[in-house]
């Protein structure tokens, strides 16, 4: 056998291999990704399937010590298209339970779209996060929406461009005995790693508003907490704990400042 023929078999046998090799990735992988991404705050748990196809639970941990609880209901299934080895990223997620419908990822490895969704957050499984959650004992329910988001990566960072909205229905807490507080909007308008914030309130007895920014990681916001009216007296103790009152016009305000 000529030296070409051997060096085009070896080729042949190598790449084969490599393939292999490829294509028989775990599904712990992905794991491994999120969980340093996430600095092992959200994990993946009960991973079944391969890296290209494979199922799993979204789980929390308050810490590297802390037990592994289920953030949301059902199991989320990816598929990752083989473009990826070509630097084309195309990758669809599922989750009837939790998802209003599947999220189509596409891009390449430094820019990339997210298609238009919902996600219901479980108050009730917040407080594995840890502080201050874990105090504050959410209740109610919890949805966070999208429409298309474009990601950039630039020096390590990731820019968004979109609007991404939470609604916050029927919310109360442990640590207080007024259920439920009111019914709360926030929307957040993403431009590269800047964020406009707008608080608003459809349903009260507790009434809070602002605006506010995310810059860099840095936030800062401005707005109010007060009852809404015949509600002053019942919500009285629990705007104390907010914070000094004062008076706006005809009524007495909490001021929420953060900077």
């Amino acid at each position: 056998m000529s030296r070409k023929k051997v060096l085009l078999w070896l080729s042949v046998a190598v790449m084969s291999v490599v393939a292999t090799v490829l294509f028989s990735l775990p599904a712990s992988w992905v794991g491994l990704a999120i969980e340093k991404q996430t600095a092992g705050r959200i994990v993946l748990g009960d991973v079944q399937g391969s890296f290209w196809r494979g199922s799993a639970f979204v789980g929390v941990a308050a810490d590297k010590n802390s037990a592994v609880t289920p953030l949301f209901p059902g199991r989320f299934a990816w598929k990752i298209s083989p473009m990826i080895l070509l630097g084309q990223l195309s990758v669809d997620v599922e989750n009837s339970s939790a998802l209003s419908a599947p999220v189509q990822l596409t891009g390449n490895f430094t820019q990339w779209r997210v298609s238009p969704a919902g996600l219901n957050l479980p108050s009730e499984r917040l407080e594995g996060l840890g502080a201050p959650l874990n105090t504050i004992g959410p209740t109610g329910k919890i949805l966070l929406s999208w429409g298309n988001l474009d990601m950039m990566q630039i020096d390590a960072k990731i820019m968004l461009n979109g609007r991404v909205q939470l609604e916050m229905s029927e919310m109360a807490s442990r640590v207080s005995s007024i259920k439920p507080l009111g019914s709360y909007k926030v929307t957040m308008q993403w431009r590269g790693d800047v964020a406009d914030l707008d608080l608003t309130t459809s349903k009260g007895p507790m009434m809070l508003e602002g605006i506010g920014k995310l810059n860099q990681g840095k936030f800062q916001f401005s707005g109010k907490a007060y009852a809404e009216p015949g509600q002053e007296e019942k919500m009285a103790n629990l705007l104390n704990l907010l914070g000094r009152r004062r008076q706006e016009g005809d009524k007495q305000i909490i001021a929420l400042e953060y900077k």
